[in-house]
């Protein structure tokens, strides 16, 4: 029997079943970290999170994004702000045709999610990101100028890429009153005379944005979306506080993570989606992941040299036939997370999800030909959501959080910088102005 053979974890509440075949991975070791979590005070550090104590110390920031997805804090704090969006939205949206989001990194990452999450849309969604112009040129093409309104997002709003594309959608445009600035930076907004501003606090992080209006254009194609997606987030959080299973299996993934990591060389992590409406979870993680937890971690951790794992991943079906030869029969030492939905349990995606979960973490006994046997080495987690909709994902993306922010704690790191991000940027400045 292989070692990977057997689940060792097994969790199940009204929204998602999470099932882990890491057979190693026992109650001793659990215990063992469950130790340093307490040591270094886990306990607390979630109530500081939560009650928006500042957490980001590089920063000196709080990092209030669970704070954006409680109702009773939001209807409290933001009813003339949500009259002014409204305002906004209202004269812009009827007419338009095509929305344009102009962003990068959490800015793009989030907002394109949630407009696949719907399905089929009225209107015509575009996503531009990046710095070369040729995506621009593309997806402009045969548009119309009068039917056509930007969203601008961008925290800072001095990102390079989001302000060079910004500078020629005033320029192919020419109504500045069809921009819409979503930012924690409205005197800078200001400066390219954009009078339409929809400001959010600076202490979300970019990763962390879809709960803020960097996901205006999904609430503008269903207005129910960002509050059900608030509220499944919510839900995660309230668990985490208050439901010991829930916050046992947030442990699991986050000290099963560190120890794959550490102790059997498992560097890299792949995340397949087999839901095609939720097709970009893979991207979104990535970011949350490697941003979050790609830094060295503290003096003061003796144990846990690795940190963050190399994520990477896809559409699942489609991977099947890309880079799943070598999970199966490659050299590399790899786990994975498979997500999947249980609504259809007839569809081929769901055989082809649950097939593979088992060939990864098992192999096959059947294939007695040594160039067909499989590694059957790879620690899979496989999520079954219950439903896909708006409160599902908002769960689901939250759960994901909680385990980043437990896997950081533990190796003390600040998972809500980003100075390697910072470097880039700085140094292309520099290299601009050289030129010059």
């Amino acid at each position: 029997m292989n070692q990977y053979s057997s689940k060792n974890l097994v969790f199940e509440n009204d929204v998602l079943c999470i099932e882990s075949y890491i057979n190693q991975f026992t109650e001793d070791i659990f215990k063992k970290i469950d130790y340093d979590a307490k040591k270094i005070g886990l306990d607390k550090k979630l109530d500081d999170l939560f009650n928006g104590k500042k957490v980001n110390f590089s920063e000196n920031l709080a990092a209030k994004h669970t704070i954006l997805r409680d109702e009773n804090v939001r209807n409290c704090n933001n009813k003339n702000f949500e009259n002014n969006k409204s305002i906004i939205l209202s004269k812009l949206h009827k007419d338009a045709k095509n929305i344009i989001s102009i962003g990068i990194g959490g800015s793009f990452e989030g907002p394109k999610l949630l407009i696949e999450s719907i399905g089929h849309t009225d209107k015509n969604y575009i996503f531009i990101t990046g710095s070369d112009f040729e995506e621009f040129k593309e997806k402009t093409k045969g548009l119309k100028p009068d039917q056509t309104i930007f969203l601008v997002s961008s925290k800072s709003f001095k990102t390079e890429e989001s302000i060079a594309l910004l500078r020629a959608a005033i320029q192919w445009s020419r109504d500045i009153s069809k921009f819409i600035a979503i930012t924690s930076n409205k005197a800078e907004a200001k400066k390219y005379k954009i009078s339409n501003i929809i400001e959010f606090d600076k202490e979300i992080g970019g990763r962390y944005s879809i709960w803020s209006d960097i996901s205006l254009s999904a609430q503008w194609e269903d207005n129910s979306l960002k509050e059900m997606l608030n509220r499944g987030g919510n839900q995660a959080d309230i668990d985490i506080r208050n439901d010991k299973r829930y916050l046992k299996l947030i442990k699991t993934l986050a000290y099963s993570d560190i120890w794959l990591h550490n102790y059997k060389n498992k560097t890299s992590r792949a995340v397949l989606s087999y839901i095609w409406r939720l097709r970009s979870l893979p991207g979104y993680f990535q970011q949350l992941e490697m941003e979050s937890l790609g830094k060295k971690s503290s003096k003061e951790n003796s144990k846990f040299k690795r940190t963050g794992q190399v994520i990477f991943g896809g559409y699942g079906p489609s991977a099947q036939h890309s880079y799943y030869q070598l999970l199966h029969q490659g050299t590399q030492d790899i786990c994975a997370d498979i997500i999947v939905c249980k609504e259809d349990q007839e569809s081929l995606s769901y055989a082809q999800a649950i097939t593979q979960a088992k060939l990864l973490s098992n192999g096959s006994p059947d294939l007695l030909d040594e160039k067909e046997k499989l590694n059957g080495n790879v620690p899979v987690n496989l999520f079954s959501l219950k439903k896909v909709d708006s409160y599902s994902l908002g769960y689901l993306i939250a759960t994901w959080e909680h385990r980043v922010y437990i896997t950081a704690a533990i190796l003390g790191i600040n998972p809500f910088d980003q100075f390697g991000v910072s470097a880039g940027k700085t140094y292309t400045k520099k290299y601009l102005a050289d030129k010059d």
